[in-house]
């Protein structure tokens, strides 16, 4: 790849815990990735709007609400009428093992919970893009 992986890291929705989001976003900097960050409280069309005009590759988006049901799949779809049904998607926070299945059907590659090492989330991103 001639550029750096650019991500977008999103925090939908109404939750304000940001620690695991910006533990993450820092591990990707670290690793050599260009991360955007869009802050908590964003919206799930704002978050897909932001990841349209940075033309990142992959977007993740963490919450430990208990919306993520209603947000994850909300975001992928305004992303996909957006036209980034290329973007790889990823999640994390606090989620039930039992939603995981139902997350991943509405287009996420991969869903970490607390306590996922950082280095495996770097892994994978290494790993999606390798296959693209």
């Amino acid at each position: 790849m001639d550029r750096k992986i650019r991500i977008l890291i999103g925090k939908p929705g109404l939750d304000g815990h940001d620690r695991g989001a910006k533990y993450i976003a820092r591990a990707l900097r670290d690793a050599g990735m260009e991360v955007i960050y869009t802050g908590i409280r964003q919206t799930p069309d704002a978050i897909a709007n932001a990841a349209i005009q940075e033309d990142v590759d992959f977007v993740g988006l963490s919450l430990l609400s208990g919306a993520h049901n209603h947000l994850f799949p909300e975001v992928a779809r305004l992303l996909a009428d957006k036209g980034g049904s290329d973007i790889i998607l990823f999640g994390g926070g606090v989620i039930p093992e039992e939603d995981i299945p139902g997350l991943k059907e509405a287009g996420f590659k991969a869903i970490f919970t607390p306590g996922t090492p950082a280095t495996e989330v770097v892994d994978f991103i290494e790993q999606e893009i390798q296959t693209r």
